[in-house]
């Protein structure tokens, strides 16, 4: 199998990965991850948590407050999932290089998660939201020609 560019397309809610057979290629899409918890809204993620807390002996209450964002926990989650995707598709000789391109928050996320090999094939990042826009309309927003890792 010849070795390829990956392109990473990724927000918290889709992964879109492409291939280029060389620097300059229409991009071909090769597979899609999923993660529908990345679309929903806190109040859906915690729609089942009690509202209020009784204090003491029928004292006043508060609210109940999460220590962590919902949406962000299934950013993180998801981002972890793409990077272990990628991490086995390196281990299976599928790529020689990589271009991530994620929504700015989602791209931190990610590059947190991503093993020190896989972050070494890393060879261009934009930060942009574009995982719904066509292949060649994403193609358009790339360099003409990609980077080449040496």
């Amino acid at each position: 199998m010849k070795l390829l560019t990956w392109i990473v397309v990724a927000n918290n809610s889709s992964a879109r990965f492409f291939t280029a057979v060389n620097q300059s290629a229409p991009l071909t899409e090769i597979e899609t991850l999923t993660h529908s918890e990345g679309r929903l809204h806190d109040r859906d993620m915690t729609s089942d948590l009690s509202g209020k807390n009784k204090g003491e002996c029928g004292t006043g209450g508060h609210a109940f407050e999460q220590s962590t964002d919902p949406k962000k926990h299934e950013a993180e989650l998801f981002a972890h999932l793409v990077a272990k995707h990628l991490e086995a598709a390196l281990n299976e000789h599928k790529f020689k290089q990589l271009v991530l391109v994620a929504e700015p928050s989602f791209l931190g996320l990610l590059r947190n998660q991503l093993s020190e090999q896989v972050a070494k094939m890393v060879c261009l990042e934009l930060d942009s939201n574009i995982v719904h826009l066509t292949p060649t309309e994403i193609r358009a927003h790339l360099p003409e020609f990609l980077p080449h890792l040496h």
